[in-house]
């Protein structure tokens, strides 16, 4: 598949092609549920998500590797210097990191604007030294490089129907509601890293601190008061997600499915968090594999739909170019096909 999707979008140097192929690699082992959504894209789109998400993990890794004896010294040097190759290979510099060879393809590809990972590395900076936030208003501002602007990187790959600066603010949503139900499901995790994503005024308004937070996950007991922030901070992301919707409807037809299918999955871990009694400190909440697999299934069957549209249209636009000067349509035939809304 990998040759397939590499095919289909152009990609022919060698070197390249081994790069976004190190990419998707990156993409299957760690982002599950968006390399799942990614499948549902034509083959010639994905390869340029891949990229998008292999570079966002290499600083990822970079910032958060568990295993890593790097001090935060260390890691703040490897992604100021990761940020000069970056800023390199998008001048046209050759890059011997597969990450950013095929990132800087993609930039250059599909016309993304550079200021985005910029931002994006500024947030991921900003991890190595701040381990909290006083409001939403504060890790907005966050948010913005390390949510907001992965859905802006990712809209000229998916496509509009619509001026793209109309599609961008509910893209920015999407983004961002992705990353809070993240913070949410790996609220334990975080603090095991020194951090906590879930603003200081929203535990003190159920009268909770963060030591509260983490004797809870360093004892195992759980609290009314932690239920009730993770509680209320679920509710804040539904309305992020509810602001992040109607941006589907203004993507290409194309790739409809495969948002539609990542908004379902993302917004069903909330689903799970609730069922599981908002224990996120204790536990990580999934979404069932028979439900991933189901919301899978009608992803597929309307990309296919799509598609299937898509390729009609075509053929009926090459067969009234061969016919010659268009004809009054008699009465009782056919209306051309028009494109479905998924």
């Amino acid at each position: 598949m990998t040759v397939r999707e590499l095919d289909a979008a152009g990609i022919h140097d060698p070197a390249l092609r081994a790069a976004y192929t190190r990419c998707r690699v990156l993409n299957a082992r760690h982002g599950r549920t968006y390399f799942l959504a990614t499948r549902l894209l034509p083959v010639d789109r994905r390869p340029a998500v891949h990229a998008l998400y292999g570079f966002a993990r290499r600083a990822d890794d970079i910032v958060d590797d568990l295993d890593s004896t790097a001090t935060p010294g260390e890691r703040a040097r490897a992604l100021l210097d990761l940020e000069d190759r970056l800023e390199a290979g998008l001048r046209g510099a050759p890059a011997a990191e597969p990450v950013i060879r095929a990132l800087a393809d993609t930039a250059g590809r599909y016309a993304i604007d550079h200021r985005l990972f910029t931002d994006f590395l500024r947030s991921m900076r900003s991890d190595l030294t701040v381990g909290g936030y006083a409001s939403y208003e504060e890790l907005g501002r966050y948010m913005h490089g390390s949510a907001a602007v992965i859905g802006l990187q990712m809209l000229p790959v998916l496509g509009t129907v619509v001026p793209r600066e109309e599609a961008a603010p509910h893209a920015a949503a999407l983004g961002v509601a992705f990353q809070l139900t993240n913070f949410l499901r790996d609220v334990g995790e975080d603090l095991d890293r020194g951090r906590l994503y879930l603003p200081a005024e929203l535990l003190a308004a159920h009268g909770a601190d963060r030591e509260r937070f983490e004797w809870s996950r360093n004892t195992g007991v759980r609290d009314s008061r932690i239920r009730e922030v993770v509680r209320a901070a679920a509710a804040h992301n539904r309305t992020v997600y509810r602001a992040a919707l109607p941006g589907i409807s203004l993507l290409a037809p194309v790739s409809r499915p495969c948002v539609r299918t990542a908004f379902v999955l993302y917004s069903g871990i909330l689903d799970a968090i609730e069922a599981d009694g908002y224990a996120v400190l204790h536990r990580r909440a999934v979404v069932p594999r028979r439900r991933r697999a189901a919301v899978a299934l009608d992803g597929l069957v309307r990309a296919v739909a799509v598609r299937t549209v898509g390729r009609r249209r075509a053929d009926a636009m090459a067969a009234a170019r061969s016919a010659g000067p268009s004809r009054p349509r008699e009465v009782g035939a056919p209306a051309p096909v028009r494109e479905e809304a998924v």
